[in-house]
């Protein structure tokens, strides 16, 4: 486990219910003690968010998420290949998790995050986290320390510092049974999941998530990942407007290069955009623009999980 100063006081601040920034491969999260309802219930209060939109919890290895979760054999299988990983799993929750986790459901998300630090604070607190991402609700998601402080700075006791994340999107949200639905995509794409299964994965229609008001798992609103300035998504073939932000994926199309214009990856690398469209999208809504326009990217892989936040940023969730 690492020894570090500041993981020492992370870990004392989770011991005594006070939130912690906390770096993950995918996004930064907002940490808490996942089994103390008063600490989980400030995570609410520092995001703005919603009580019935659930949290994912954090744990240090497989079998420590099976002390908060039942294990199916779908799940186990998924364990055992992609933890630690950007893959959560929702699950029949234990009776030791809040309800305040779980929005009264009777499932509960579980991940084991590939990063260090992460890994290092669960252990050294030796409690399962609850951690959304360190944003306020609804805004884009934080993907450097720099961005957790910007938006909540004093309801987070601590900050680890783990610099940029590696994945830039938040995890995917599968429900492994009856047959295996995911509800979210993200970080580990679907065909990969449908690889290890050596089955059928379906993705949840858009449509069907964003009429969920007791929602199955995190992250399924319309609206989210917004940023404040208005977006809406480029229609095919459109012109790039004038006075706009301009969010392209390989900006192989734009007529010119102006100050407000943000490429993903020049290469058409899905993991380079991914890794970079959060931060892409603060940089456009600090310009002061009227607007931002966003181009879609290949649906495929990780393009699915590109996509799904832009849609959403652009409230078409």
């Amino acid at each position: 486990m690492l020894k570090l100063p500041e993981l020492t006081r992370a870990a004392a601040a989770i011991r005594v219910g006070a939130l912690v920034g906390m770096p993950t491969e995918t996004v930064y999260g907002l940490a808490a003690d996942a089994l103390d309802a008063a600490a989980v219930l400030r995570i609410f209060t520092a995001k703005g968010r919603p009580r019935f939109d659930p949290l994912i919890v954090h744990c240090a290895d497989a079998e420590h998420a099976w002390t908060v979760a039942e294990p199916s054999p779908r799940a186990r299988r998924l364990a055992a290949t992609c933890w630690p990983g950007p893959l959560t799993l929702v699950l029949p929750r234990r009776p030791i998790v809040p309800d305040a986790v779980t929005s009264g459901l009777d499932s509960v998300a579980v991940r084991v995050p590939d990063h260090p630090l992460a890994l290092a604070l669960i252990r050294a607190c030796g409690r399962p986290l609850a951690a959304p991402s360190a944003n306020l609700f609804g805004r884009i998601s934080p993907t450097c320390a720099a961005h957790v402080r910007e938006q909540l700075g004093d309801a987070v006791a601590e900050i680890l510092d783990g610099g940029p994340c590696r994945v830039g999107v938040e995890s995917t949200v599968l429900r492994p049974d009856p047959t295996p639905l995911i509800l979210r995509p993200g970080g580990l794409t679907r065909e990969r999941i449908a690889e290890i299964l050596d089955e059928r994965v379906d993705l949840a229609d858009r449509s069907v998530r964003a009429e969920h008001l007791a929602l199955p798992a995190p992250g399924l609103l319309a609206s989210h990942y917004a940023p404040r300035t208005p977006l809406r998504l480029r229609r095919s073939l459109e012109p790039w407007p004038d006075g706009a932000g301009w969010l392209a994926f390989t900006g192989r199309d734009l007529p010119r290069i102006g100050t407000a214009v943000e490429i993903l990856s020049a290469d058409g690398d899905l993991a380079e955009a991914a890794a970079s469209v959060f931060a892409a999208l603060r940089r456009l809504d600090a310009a002061n623009l009227p607007l931002i326009v966003a181009e879609l990217v290949p649906e495929s892989g990780l393009g699915a999980a590109i996509n799904d936040r832009l849609r959403r940023a652009a409230g078409l969730g």
